[in-house]
């Protein structure tokens, strides 16, 4: 082989590794390390999208409620299982018809396309509200869950949804823990 033909393709070939790497960095960035959800960056673009799709959408919001004393009480290792857990059960409340972030802390987010193809809000606040086994420990968990269907929206926008979502989250805790408005 020509070593001119080789050293031209040796730039190319580094750019294109170079390439893979950071969109492989990118997909990692957008990836909550602990409970492999997307974070907010990764979740808001495909959560717009999916708004502008889908007339029947649902977001909703999840804080867990009294999380620090958790990691007060039991440690952080305690805290992340929690977190684990959480995200697991808002991921299979979800199935294949909605995507879930971690906001941060322990906030979540998810949407979902067909609400109607989920269990229910109610079985979701169930599945939140299970208590948790680490090292022996039976970790008790409280979600409040605040919920806004797209078509309640007088304009379809996802900060509309979060900010009606917000509200009635912290309504449901006003009403006390393990609620869901």
């Amino acid at each position: 082989m020509d070593t001119h033909v080789i050293a031209a393709g040796l730039p190319a070939l580094g750019w294109a590794l170079h390439g893979g790497m950071l969109l492989r960095r990118l997909a990692t960035a957008r990836r909550d390390p602990l409970t492999g959800l997307h974070t907010r960056a990764g979740w808001t673009t495909r959560a717009e999208h999916l708004m502008a799709k889908h007339p029947s959408a649902l977001v909703l919001l999840v804080d867990l409620d009294d999380f620090k004393a958790i990691n007060d009480t039991h440690g952080h290792a305690a805290g992340d299982a929690v977190l684990i857990a959480t995200a697991r059960r808002l991921t299979t409340w979800c199935g294949r018809h909605g995507i879930t972030a971690r906001l941060g802390g322990d906030e979540f987010a998810a949407i979902v396309t067909d609400p109607g193809r989920t269990p229910g809000l109610q079985a979701l606040q169930t599945a939140l509200n299970q208590s948790v086994s680490h090292n022996g420990c039976t970790l008790p968990v409280s979600a409040s869950v605040g919920h806004c269907h797209r078509d309640h929206l007088p304009m379809p926008a996802l900060t509309d949804a979060l900010s009606a979502a917000d509200s009635s989250m912290y309504a449901a805790k006003g009403h006390g823990r393990r609620n869901t408005r």
